[in-house]
């Protein structure tokens, strides 16, 4: 129910599809990842309306977003991103070092094939450095 063009916060973070299920809205709210202009929003009933910017924090991203319209029901995506502007900062851009396969730091992760066979000709068949391979 909309009061004024206003509706409780869990109800429109599960219409905006920013969480699965209504409850996980509820929670995310009381655990106090939820801010609503810049205050820590309270408890899963406070009303939130259009101009309210919201600051969500997800798993593993911070989104700011701003109440557009109160959402009538949960509908696909499309209709769900009518309800809201993005407002969040870029992700952080990726440097090109360790982007590709063959770019990362010695020693790190699963050796290549290159670097078994300069071990196993260091130490070895069977990594021991006993030289003999059964």
């Amino acid at each position: 129910m909309t009061i004024a063009g206003r509706q409780r916060l869990d109800k429109w973070l599960w219409f905006a599809r920013v969480v699965k299920s209504r409850t996980l809205a509820a929670k995310l709210v009381s655990d106090g990842y939820v801010r609503v202009n810049s205050v820590k929003a309270d408890a899963p009933a406070k009303a939130v309306g259009p101009g309210d910017v919201l600051t969500i924090a997800l798993e593993r991203q911070v989104r700011v977003l701003k109440v557009l319209a109160p959402g009538a029901r949960r509908g696909p995506y499309e209709e769900a991103r009518t309800l809201y502007e993005d407002c969040s900062p870029p992700p952080p851009a990726t440097t090109e070092t360790g982007a590709g396969f063959g770019d990362r730091a010695p020693g790190a992760g699963r050796p290549t094939k290159k670097e078994r066979r300069s071990h196993d000709a260091l130490f070895g068949g069977d990594g021991f450095g006993s030289g003999k391979v059964d």
